[in-house]
């Protein structure tokens, strides 16, 4: 145990489980600092059917696939310029010129597939929170109905085959992950 005359009344006597005192810079400060700068520990919702909600809300749910889809579209996009600069490549070529075609390849094809599969999770977010919205309930249906809307929406422009191919791609990846998902929450142990 610490010497009671090095911490004078008022001072902040925290303790961690093995019964050392906790550092605290404002100890000796005299300004309450606790009504200033601790944060509350309950959840911080607005309204109480926001705390009640087991989902992301559908803002969240849009960021989160479209910043999931670029930055995954870009990282691949950056691997498949790098995999075409070093085909690219001459025999006798300057170190800089490499490098200057590393960096150019890479990041077109990183902003190319990185749009792309932006674009496809906005797409897909969109529709699943619209499904979640009207169904008024958030199941693999959702899921599903979202990946064959995303589909056929994105290939729309190149026909109705085209369109219903994709369509149908994109369901059956979108059922393969809701399946994923499942099994994992059932089968994998939490960490």
């Amino acid at each position: 145990m610490a010497d009671p005359r090095l911490f004078p009344s008022g001072s902040d006597d925290r303790r961690d489980d093995s019964g050392r005192r906790l550092y605290n810079p404002y100890q000796d400060l005299n300004i309450p600092y606790k009504q200033l700068y601790d944060l509350p520990t309950s959840p911080e919702f607005l309204f109480q059917e926001e705390a009640i909600a087991q989902r992301r809300s559908w803002g969240e749910n849009l960021t989160y696939y479209t910043g999931i889809g670029y930055l995954g579209g870009a990282v691949a996009g950056a691997a498949l310029g790098l995999r075409d600069a070093a085909r690219g490549a001459e025999p006798g070529e300057p170190a800089k010129i490499r490098a200057n075609r590393v960096l150019n390849s890479c990041g077109s094809s990183g902003r190319r597939v990185g749009n792309t599969l932006g674009v496809i999770g906005l797409m897909y977010a969109g529709i699943e929170s619209g499904m979640v919205a009207a169904r008024d309930s958030d199941d693999w249906i959702n899921s599903v109905v979202a990946g064959l809307g995303t589909g056929a929406l994105f290939r729309a422009a190149n026909g109705p085959r085209s369109a219903v191919v994709a369509g149908a791609v994109g369901g059956v990846l979108a059922g393969a992950a809701a399946a994923a998902k499942q099994v994992g929450k059932r089968y994998v142990p939490a960490l």
